[in-house]
């Protein structure tokens, strides 16, 4: 790219969809199933997070042991749960569908990285628009280096072909934003259901309406 941007790349739960909420109806309805409670504060705790980390997360918080069995069957649980509500379409985050539009209409590649796994991914894609990704990048796919681990959007530019430090990643939870600034990214945050720190590499913003190519390539020539 001779503008010096190589890439967007783009988180999904929260950030483009509001999921987040679907999410909250499978986990809370999760640890009922397992006979205790989730409260707000610890549901929280879980937003970024992958399977297996939830799934253990939950055994623990309502008296089971985590044992590999127990988590995958509870992850199994979830979702089954969460297919059932991704197969409906998904709700859109404020200007999140005008932003990818100007990304692809200005030719800038883009990759969909998320901790959510592959297949209820898939099913989300039918909503968000499999055009818009030029990859996507998995819950699944990263080795157990899900993020706050670097590898999830490192994988993305490797796939890409692309300069971590030419890419602009969007998040809007503290894992996804630690994993995208280790990987040498400047992030986008806005933040949805819990407060992100603020640090070198990070910018802040309050939605993503009046987000297009111009803004994500002028923080990459900014030298955030």
């Amino acid at each position: 790219m001779t503008d010096g941007l190589a890439a967007v790349l783009w988180d999904m739960d929260g950030t483009l969809v509001d999921s987040e909420k679907l999410w909250d109806v499978a986990l809370y309805g999760c640890a009922e199933w397992l006979g205790g409670t989730l409260t707000t504060e610890q549901r929280l705790t879980l937003v970024g997070s992958n399977m297996d980390a939830t799934a253990s997360y939950l055994l623990t918080v309502t008296g089971h042991d985590a044992t590999p069995a127990a988590i995958a069957d509870t992850g199994s649980w979830i979702r089954q749960r969460t297919a059932n509500l991704f197969a409906d379409e998904l709700p859109w985050r404020p200007g999140a569908r005008e932003a990818l539009g100007s990304v692809r209409d200005a030719g800038v590649p883009s990759a969909l990285v998320t901790s959510t796994e592959r297949a209820l991914t898939e099913l989300a894609l039918g909503t968000i628009g499999r055009e818009f990704f030029d990859v996507t990048v998995c819950g699944d796919e990263v080795g157990g280096h899900n993020k706050p681990h670097p590898e999830p959007y490192l994988r993305a530019t490797r796939l890409l072909g692309a300069d971590p430090s030419r890419c602009v990643a969007v998040e809007d939870s503290p894992p996804g934003t630690a994993s995208a600034a280790a990987a040498g990214c400047v992030v986008l945050v806005v933040p949805n259901d819990v407060a992100v720190e603020r640090g070198p590499r990070r910018v802040f913003r309050t939605s993503l309406t009046g987000v297009d190519a111009d803004t994500f390539r002028s923080l990459v020539e900014g030298g955030v």
